[in-house]
């Protein structure tokens, strides 16, 4: 029998846990997969609501409905990575007896998974836009996708340096989803950072999700641009986040299957 090159063993593997995690997903039955793709769409309606009963209709040169659409399927898609590689090493325990299994490839397939439903999401969006007639053009598709696949990269460089962390400090996956609901509010996801005083806006620059969210709305309205997006700033923690999560899974990768 031919014996199978590395690539193909990892591959295998990755989509075996691919449809593992996708079959847990939606384990619970209808209602489970239910809320899976139309929470965010729940979520979205109730804040769209809050703004028009607290501020009114108002006037804007954008479709607020689209523009929360955009920004909270972004972050949902984020928040979900972190939190679900966070806490992969503990829940595939058992898979690492496999030694063609790597912790790793636990977080590479939640990932996937992740990506693979905001796909259906945006998909969704896309058609309600169009069939209720919302203001869908978009300014440059190219530049929102890059968007989108930067802070995938950023979701995954800070889901595995969590992950490496929880498997050691307990309170880390404790933590997150507040954290996560914290950082919600101060990510650019329901208002562009121009809308702010100029102090507010000093702060929330120190915040790399603020970045992405202006790039991804700020190519995606006419009316908004890319002025505040400092894309050094992007790269610097992307790639420190995705160096540092990797060079301390590596030193402890037989600690964190042994653990």
């Amino acid at each position: 029998m031919e014996k199978r090159s590395s690539l193909k063993i990892f591959l295998a593997v990755l989509n075996a846990l691919f449809l593992r995690e996708l079959s847990m997903r939606f384990s619970s039955g209808r209602m489970g997969m239910f809320w899976t793709f139309f929470e965010p769409f729940f979520q979205i309606l109730i804040f769209v609501l809050i703004k028009m009963v607290l501020f009114g209709a108002g006037e804007s040169n954008f479709d607020f409905a689209v523009f929360l659409a955009l920004n909270f399927t972004a972050f949902h898609m984020f928040k979900n990575i972190v939190i679900k590689s966070t806490a992969s090493f503990k829940a595939n325990k058992a898979l690492f007896l496999y030694k063609q299994v790597k912790p790793i490839d636990t977080i590479i397939a939640r990932s996937l998974v992740e990506i693979f439903i905001t796909s259906i999401i945006i998909s969704v969006f896309l058609f309600l836009g169009f069939y209720f007639d919302f203001d869908m053009q978009v300014k440059d598709l190219t530049m929102v996708t890059l968007g989108f696949i930067l802070l995938i990269i950023f979701s995954f460089s800070l889901g595995v340096f969590m992950a490496v962390l929880n498997v050691f400090v307990d309170s880390v996956g404790k933590l997150i989803n507040f954290f996560m609901t914290a950082l919600m509010f101060a990510s650019g996801v329901f208002y562009s950072v121009e809308m702010l005083p100029l102090e507010v806006q000093t702060l929330l620059f120190y915040n790399p999700l603020v970045h992405f969210m202006e790039m991804i709305h700020g190519f995606y309205f006419y009316a908004l641009d890319d002025k505040f997006v400092s894309y050094e700033y992007i790269f610097v923690w992307t790639l420190s986040l995705l160096y540092l999560g990797l060079w301390l899974y590596i030193k402890l990768e037989k600690k964190i299957i042994s653990s």
